[in-house]
């Protein structure tokens, strides 16, 4: 190197810098001048997490509806269970109150007084096991249909014949044949009836 060559002190070489950088900034400002700085890329990665988040969150809120409804179907069916877990068991049951019935209604009350003392406490015992075992049966939620002088239903009477009486409204059931039963809203044998005609429209 040349002696007549100034060695570069520190401050120059900042100053050098300084305009250097100064040069670049203005040319970057210029019109048309291309950039080198990159545009960020799209936040694609969180668009996904929140797509993922969306997904979940509508698989919790179907699972969750799922196992409410499956909560009160098996309540459902629990309840329907101690209602109508005996039914076929009732229903084996009820030729007995009918006998029952029979053997009380078989002495009417006005042969009764010329009867001994101990067929009238037969008698009396009949009428009262009767009577408890239809309450047992109502514990259960086993009841007799109210038939007499009831309009009639389809669904809880069975017509067996019908009877002219232009005194009761047409369709009325005028005899009890043989008394019917429910089971909590079900039916558990209809009522066998005779049916009014020739009266006035209900």
């Amino acid at each position: 190197m040349s002696d007549d060559k100034k060695k570069e002190t520190p401050d120059e070489a900042r100053a050098r810098q300084a305009q250097a950088g100064e040069a670049e900034t203005s040319a970057l400002a210029q019109p048309g001048a291309e950039s080198d700085i990159a545009e960020p890329e799209p936040f694609t990665e969180l668009e996904n997490l929140h797509a993922e988040v969306a997904s979940l969150k509508d698989k919790l809120l179907r699972t969750l509806a799922d196992m409410e409804n499956l909560r009160r179907r098996t309540e459902k069916e629990i309840a329907d269970a101690k209602t109508y877990g005996v039914t076929n068991f009732a229903r084996e049951m009820l030729p007995l109150a009918d006998n029952l019935r029979r053997a009380v209604d078989s002495v009417p009350a006005q042969a009764r007084d010329g009867l001994e003392q101990s067929v009238c406490t037969l008698i009396e015992g009949v009428e009262l096991t009767e009577r408890d075992f239809v309450s047992r049966l109502a514990r259960f939620g086993v009841k007799k249909i109210e038939a007499q002088g009831q309009r009639f239903d389809p669904n809880q009477h069975e017509a067996l014949f019908e009877i002219p009486d232009e005194s009761v409204p047409n369709g009325t059931v005028a005899q009890v044949v043989e008394p019917g039963y429910l089971i909590g809203e079900r039916v558990l044998r209809p009522a066998k009836v005779g049916v009014a005609r020739g009266g006035p429209k209900a």
